[in-house]
Formats: C-alpha cells, structure tokens, sequence
C-alpha cells in the first residue's frame, strides 16, 4: 500500500493516483486540475489522460484505492482477536493519516462517485465486524449490517465535522498522533460509548420494545396503531 515518500509502487501510472490523493486531501476535487495533479507527479496532462482517460476516472480510483487500504487496515485488526496491539494499530495507523484527510475532504463535497463509495465502506464494515464478531472482538448483534451502516456514517460524519471535534476536545481526527494517550479526549468517549453504552437498561429496554422491531420476527404486525 502507498505510504507517503515511499519508493514503493512508483510506477508512473501509481505516481499520478498518489499525488491526485496527496491534492485532493487538501484541495478537493473541484479545486485541482488535471495540470497541478501532473506537476506533482511529474508526469504531463495528455499522461494522466493516456492512464485514466479522464479526471473522473481518476478520481474513481482514488476513492476505491482509499477504501481499499482503510479496509485492509481494519480488517487486519479485526481479525486479531484477543492478540490485537493497540500500540502496534497506532503505528501501523500512521500511514494512513493522508487517506483520513482524503475521506474529510471528499465526502464533504457530495457526489454520485462519493455515495458509491460510501456504499463500499459500508460493505467493507459488515464484511470486517464479521470478522470482528469471530475473533471475539466485537460483540454479536442482531443487527449486523445496520450497525455497520450506523457506525460508518458516525466515523465518516466525526471526519467531515473534524474541525469542530479539534476546537472542542482538542484532537484532529484526521492526524494520527505520537503519543498513544494524545487523543484521549476523543477515544476515550467513544469506547465508553461502544462498550458500556449511554442509556440506563431497563430504560433501553422500555425504549427497545416500543420503537424496535425484533429483528429475529419473520411476522409483520398488522394490528400496529
């Protein structure tokens, strides 16, 4: 996978996707041409277009390309179980802070190519937490492809509002930092959140039977007020 100053995978058509990403993360789509995108790679305009055919089409590999690595990431932690490193995570994590930035950028744009691959994250999260449920990191849950769309959208939402999340706990989402403990202020919540939950119990359990359908029932209640 691409990590930023690497010598790996530096094939000209690979040049040009990875400094598409590298601009796109911090400009957008819309606010990069073709012309910066083949200064950066070193490449010219008619090379890009001889690779990828359009911008467009380069944009598309880029976002599946993006999807791809942050897939492969989770799915490897996933798969860890009980021997997952968190430390180890972190490290490995550092590479993909630039895609962070990418996934910021692109879905606060909005676009049919975004959707899309939105969609592909979503499928790569029901296919991960699987993986996860296996392991036995992850609890089971009724629910396996909701709550994989539930938990995508706050991640993918959490990055588009990061400026907000840095201005008040005083963490960038998008940057992986040095120190493990750095981004307490956010990880913190969140695996109080998914572990130990908000609501009280036997309030979630009221709340539950009144607005939750069992999911286990292959009946349809005709006789809802």
């Amino acid at each position: 996978m691409f990590r930023a100053g690497d010598d790996v995978d530096r094939t000209m058509k690979a040049r040009i996707r990875d400094a598409a990403i590298a601009l796109f993360s911090e400009n957008g789509v819309k606010g990069t041409n073709v012309r910066a995108i083949a200064a950066a790679a070193g490449a010219s305009p008619p090379l890009i277009v001889h690779h990828y055919g359009s911008k467009e089409a380069l944009t598309a590999e880029c976002d599946r390309y993006v999807a791809e690595f942050l897939n492969e990431r989770k799915r490897n932690g996933m798969r860890a179980g009980a021997s997952f490193d968190p430390l180890a995570a972190l490290r490995e994590a550092r590479d993909g802070s630039m895609f962070l930035r990418y996934l910021a950028v692109r879905l606060a744009e909005g676009s049919p190519q975004v959707a899309a691959m939105v969609d592909e994250m979503v499928s790569d999260a029901a296919g991960y937490m699987a993986d996860g449920v296996e392991s036995g990191m992850l609890r089971p849950t009724n629910y396996p492809y909701e709550r994989a769309v539930v938990l995508t959208i706050w991640s993918l939402g959490a990055l588009v509002l990061r400026e907000h999340l840095e201005r008040l706990l005083g963490v960038d989402i998008a940057a992986v930092p040095q120190e493990p403990t750095a981004a307490s202020a956010y990880v913190g919540p969140v695996l109080e959140i998914l572990t130990d939950g908000i609501v009280d119990a036997d309030i979630a359990a009221k709340m539950r039977a009144a607005f939750v359908e069992d999911p286990t029932s292959t009946e349809k209640k005709d006789d809802r007020p």
